[in-house]
C-alpha cells in the first residue's frame, strides 16, 4: 500500500525499528499512514500541499480565516451571494502571520486581512470569499516527523496487543494508553487555534 501524504517514509520507520526485511512493509506503510492522519486531526490541519480553491466566510469587512495557506493565486469575493463578481489584486490584501515561524520553518498563512480598496463581504455570514491558492505547509516540520514515526510504531506494535494490553517480561501485564505523551508534547505546538 502506497503512502499518501505521510509525514515519514518507510524508510524511517523502519530504521527507528531495526528492521531490515520487507515482510511488513505493507503493514508499516499503513501504520504511517494512519498515524499522519491522525496528526492531521489532532492538530486540525494538514501538513502537505495541495492546490486547490476553498470559500470561506469573513469574520468581519477586514479579516477572514482561512486553511493553512502557502501562496495565492487569486481572490475574489461576492457582493451579492449570488457569484464572485470582485477579483482582488495583491495589493488589496496581506497575509497573517506576516513573520510566522514554527518549528524552524516559514509558517503558513492563517489569515487574509483586506488593506486596500475592498473589504471583505459580511451578507448573512455567508462564504463569501473564494480564494485559489496553494494550502498547506512548505515543509514537514521535524517534530511532526518524529510524532509520526513514533505514532507509526505504536500503532505497528498494536498488532501484539489487540485488546489493549501487553504483557512485559517480568513487569506483567500493562495497558495501553490512548495518547502517548511525547506525541501530545511534540504536536501541541502546530495545534489549530480558531478564532470563535
Amino acid at each position: 500500500m502506497p503512502i499518501t501524504n505521510g509525514y515519514a517514509t518507510l524508510a524511517d520507520v523502519k530504521a527507528a525499528m531495526r528492521i531490515i526485511d520487507t515482510v511488513d512493509d505493507d503493514l508499516l506503510e499503513l501504520a504511517i499512514d494512519a498515524a499522519s492522519r491522525q496528526i492531521d486531526g489532532h492538530c486540525e490541519r494538514v501538513f502537505y500541499q495541495t492546490t486547490t480553491t476553498r470559500v470561506f466566510s469573513a469574520l468581519d469587512g477586514f479579516l477572514t480565516e482561512v486553511d493553512d495557506l502557502f501562496d495565492v493565486t487569486e481572490i475574489k469575493t461576492s457582493s451579492d451571494g449570488s457569484g464572485f463578481d470582485t477579483t482582488w489584486s495583491g495589493s488589496d490584501y496581506q497575509l497573517e502571520p506576516l513573520n510566522g515561524q514554527a518549528g524552524g520553518i516559514a509558517s503558513p498563512a492563517t489569515f487574509v486581512r483586506a488593506v486596500g480598496d475592498y473589504l471583505f463581504p459580511t451578507l448573512r455570514h455567508e462564504a463569501l470569499v473564494r480564494i485559489s491558492a496553494t494550502f498547506g505547509w512548505s515543509a514537514i516540520p521535524t517534530a511532526i516527523k518524529q510524532a509520526t514515526l513514533i505514532l507509526a510504531q505504536r500503532q505497528f506494535k498494536r498488532y501484539d496487543s489487540p485488546l489493549g494490553v501487553a504483557g512485559i517480561g517480568d513487569i506483567g501485564i500493562i495497558r495501553i494508553a490512548r495518547i502517548d505523551p511525547d506525541v501530545a508534547a511534540l504536536v501541541a505546538p502546530f495545534r489549530r487555534r480558531r478564532i470563535a
